[in-house]
């Protein structure tokens, strides 16, 4: 039986009060400064070296014994949660923008940020301000305290947190859930969704996920609940075959785009929008004809796709849900460090791909939509990624790499990048010890109408986007 559509989302101008349950304790910060370097004093795993993927480290027990102390705050939100390995960011904001288009209220979480850490949590597509991140960590940290005194709880476990109790306080009516790292120990996997989003499955974090596709895909298939249903794309075979056994054991509703949903793209060039991807999507719901993707490259088209399936979902169990409305909202759609334009002369592109399957796409995607004589790409990775992979893939598109190192503790030197390259390939390439000397290696090799690409990890592109921010 479907739920009346006022049960299920409230909509903005119509929403009762549901507060966190506030304890009265001493502030344990008076300024924002103070907050934020406790967070940061936590451990965070993105950072770490050497991380172990196990019960201990990634503790559901843990993040579930956080959330009790502030009034289990993920139980009093309606959710969707999106898993992966590539595409989960865009995924989440575009659904996040076509439900705001609805007149919902829409909580957003994704990780990691580009520059600023208030990038993780937004309330339709406003971050989280400082005034309401310092009154959440002096709600916060009493309980962080008291786990504490038996074991450490995480960087991402407060995020995690912080954004749920961001979300009952804004009273949202549902919220997109970004996954971290795989799904099944993931910190965000204590929801129930009303429905689940697996994006593009690809080789990624082997240490911690397996080195084989089909270990990654029960990784990833670990967030699946009991009767919730589960979308997906086009995937590998062995990744399909764990994901629909995975979906069959814990009978979920399971269907794929371009398979079980009526789903089809095409690339074109056009006058007034130049180049650009197309996608329509057919359920017996919902009809999305020749949609304009917001976000250049084919892979986009896929999270596109992903996208409208999930919101279609959410329309068939109640969510009332105006298909132009979701139009409109798509075309609103941008995402900083997807192939973004942050100098014009000379012309420097960053792309937040950061493993092999990325960086084929980025390479494909610029092909298609970005006119240039030649491309100078400069590249950074962490130690934990598929470093051969990502640079088998660089070399069938960059005429030069600069190899650098970004901020992270997990860079692989640009030394040991050039090793590798070399061995590969034997094209040319640079290295440079930081961003700074990457760039002016790029610039003096470049020309008009030449591109310079800055990819390879998050660090490194957000180096580079506060670097030509205007001040």
């Amino acid at each position: 039986m479907v739920k009346p559509a006022k049960t299920i989302g409230k909509r903005r101008g119509a929403r009762a009060a549901s507060k966190v349950a506030r304890v009265k304790s001493k502030k344990a910060f008076k300024t924002y400064k103070e907050a934020i370097k406790y967070l940061y004093e936590k451990t965070d795993y993105e950072k770490e070296r050497h991380l172990r993927y196990n019960v201990t480290t990634f503790s559901l027990e843990r993040m579930e014994k956080l959330l009790s102390l502030v009034g289990n705050p993920h139980k009093k939100v309606p959710t969707v949660h999106i898993a992966g390995t590539k595409g989960k960011g865009s995924t989440a904001t575009m659904l996040g923008k076509m439900l705001d288009a609805n007149d919902y209220t829409v909580g957003l979480y994704t990780s990691p940020h580009v520059v600023h850490l208030h990038e993780r949590i937004t309330v339709n597509s406003k971050m989280i301000s400082e005034r309401e991140m310092l009154g959440l960590l002096n709600r916060i940290y009493a309980p962080v305290e008291k786990i504490g005194k038996a074991e450490k709880v995480t960087f991402f476990e407060i995020m995690t947190a912080l954004a749920f109790m961001h979300f009952v306080d804004s009273d949202v009516d549902i919220a997109v859930i970004e996954t971290g790292m795989g799904g099944r120990l993931d910190s965000t996997n204590v929801i129930r969704p009303e429905v689940v989003g697996i994006t593009s499955l690809s080789i990624d974090h082997q240490y911690q996920l397996g080195e084989t596709i089909g270990s990654i895909a029960k990784e990833k298939a670990g967030v699946f609940k009991r009767g919730v249903p589960v979308v997906t794309v086009e995937q590998d075979p062995d990744a399909m075959r764990v994901l629909r056994s995975c979906a069959s054991a814990v009978r979920a509703p399971f269907s794929v785009t371009g398979v079980d949903i009526d789903f089809s793209q095409r690339f074109e060039t056009s006058r007034e929008d130049g180049p650009h991807t197309r996608i329509c999507l057919t359920t017996p719901t919902s009809k999305f004809e020749h949609l304009r993707v917001p976000l250049q490259g084919k892979h986009q088209a896929i999270n596109c796709g992903l996208a409208l399936a999930m919101l279609d979902k959410l329309k068939a169990s109640g969510y009332e849900i105006d298909d132009e409305k979701a139009t409109e909202g798509l075309s609103e759609v941008s995402l900083a460090g997807r192939m973004e334009m942050i100098c014009d002369d000379p012309r420097i592109m960053i792309d937040a791909a950061h493993n092999a399957a990325s960086i084929r796409a980025l390479i494909h995607a610029i092909g298609q939509n970005i006119p240039y004589d030649s491309m100078v790409v400069i590249f950074g990775c962490n130690r934990d990624k598929d470093v051969e992979g990502m640079l088998r893939q660089l070399q069938y598109g960059a005429d030069k790499v600069i190899f650098t190192r970004s901020v992270s503790a997990k860079a692989t030197s640009p030394e040991d990048l050039a090793e590798m390259y070399t061995e590969i390939c034997g094209k040319m390439y640079q290295t440079a010890t930081s961003l700074g000397g990457a760039l002016q290696l790029a610039k003096s090799a470049v020309g008009k109408e030449d591109l310079i690409c800055i990819t390879g990890s998050f660090y490194l592109i957000g180096q580079a986007k506060v670097r030509f921010q205007p001040t």
